[in-house]
């Protein structure tokens, strides 16, 4: 519905240039990024991570539940107030510098979860150094694979991203049964 009420709004209010513009940020692209903006991002980034290592044993106690953490001395509301918190404003950052590319936050743990295990502190940078290197990967085969034309890197990982997750949900939903 926030997409349908988005697209309306661009297509209202701006014209053919602006609605191409805020159409390809929609999708996602690293076209214009700039060395500035990679700067910002990157000191947001890093930001954001040592904000949250030090939640890292509690949400290693979040794997068995809130009320398991709670039995562990974890305040669940404060620590998870703090986390999305965090977690939101460097999501706005990225996102406003970037558009919005998705599925990367939503694979690429899974995968790293199975390289790495499920510690915490292990989990968080290998996510963000995996994360990155995909994202740069994919943005490298976004622009090269159909040139001269560039795809905007959001269509790519969602074209990789919707099977691989429906691949997590499925054998999630195996492993329940």
């Amino acid at each position: 519905m926030f997409s349908a009420l988005t697209s309306l709004t661009v297509i209202w209010a701006a014209d053919a240039q602006s609605t191409r513009g805020v159409t390809f940020w929609l999708l996602g692209s690293l076209a214009s990024a700039s060395w500035a903006s990679a700067g910002l991002c990157a000191a947001v980034a890093a930001a954001g991570m040592l904000a949250c290592l030090p939640a890292c044993s509690a949400l290693d106690a979040f794997a068995f539940g809130r009320e398991a953490a709670a039995s562990l001395g974890i305040a669940p509301a404060r620590t998870e107030l703090l986390l999305f918190t965090v977690t939101a404003l460097t999501t706005a950052v990225l996102v406003a510098a970037s558009g919005a590319i998705g599925f990367v936050g939503l694979i690429v743990p899974h995968a790293v979860r199975a390289l790495t295990g499920g510690r915490h502190r292990v989990l968080l940078p290998a996510c963000a150094l995996y994360g990155g290197v995909f994202l740069l990967a994919a943005d490298t085969v976004a622009r090269t694979a159909f040139a001269p034309r560039e795809i905007p890197v959001g269509v790519l990982t969602a074209l990789i991203g919707v099977p691989a997750f429906a691949l997590v949900l499925r054998r999630t939903k195996e492993a329940r049964a």
